[in-house]
């Protein structure tokens, strides 16, 4: 995660911008922009960016684009829904790209693989959760919560390998041995912040969480 210009070859990241810039534009037409212009709900979105780039830019790695750090995608997802979290992440990772922590010419990548795959398992896992699963508030805290994080995590560490793989920046027996373990170590510290930032939201602050809803999770169970 946090690549850097020079650890892909050129097409790779051209590819990237290439995608990216469609999504970004898709998403700034599709976002809900009407629930930013609550001053409270704006200053929260732009509040989960500064903390995010904080989060982002204090890795622990000792090769390019191997760096560890916790990624916040759930959290955004499940409180401003996928356009809006594509956006802050994205812009999440512009901040990580000024403050020096990864390339310029890599932001598009970066931006797909931490808020493109990050939001989009976390709105395919809630969706998934919300049609099998009964609508309780431990279901929501439990597996929304803490389970998708972690396995967001999990499924963004595996994108990384696949890309870092595919395009020969470090053999995939070295990934898969040196660096995809911890990532299952981070996973666990995703999974547990993630579920007690929830847990906290959706009690003192439900009106800040898009998915949660009194109604749904708590009446009459």
């Amino acid at each position: 995660m946090n690549l850097t210009d020079n650890l892909l070859g050129d097409g790779w990241y051209w590819a990237a911008w290439g995608v990216w810039i469609p999504l970004f534009a898709r998403s700034v037409w599709r976002a809900p922009w009407a629930r930013l212009r609550d001053s409270e709900q704006m200053n929260v979105w732009l509040g989960m960016i500064v903390v995010l780039i904080l989060l982002w830019s204090m890795k622990a790695g000792v090769k390019q684009g191997l760096g560890l750090h916790l990624l916040g995608a759930t959290v955004f997802t499940l409180s401003f829904g996928p356009h809006l979290a594509f956006l802050g992440l994205s812009f999440v990772a512009a901040g990580i790209t000024l403050n020096g922590a990864a390339g310029p010419f890599a932001f598009a990548t970066n931006a797909l693989l931490l808020a493109g795959v990050g939001v989009g398992l976390s709105q395919l896992l809630f969706s998934l959760f919300f049609r099998l699963l009964p609508k309780h508030f431990f279901i929501y805290i439990f597996i929304n919560g803490f389970l998708a994080a972690g396995l967001t995590i999990i499924g963004v560490g595996l994108a990384s390998i696949l890309l870092l793989s595919g395009a020969g920046a470090y053999p995939w027996d070295y990934l898969a041995g040196e660096y995809f373990p911890y990532l299952m170590l981070l996973a666990f510290s995703e999974a547990w912040l993630s579920g007690m930032v929830m847990t906290v939201l959706v009690i003192y602050r439900p009106n800040w969480v898009i998915t949660f809803e009194d109604s749904r999770y708590l009446t009459d169970k």
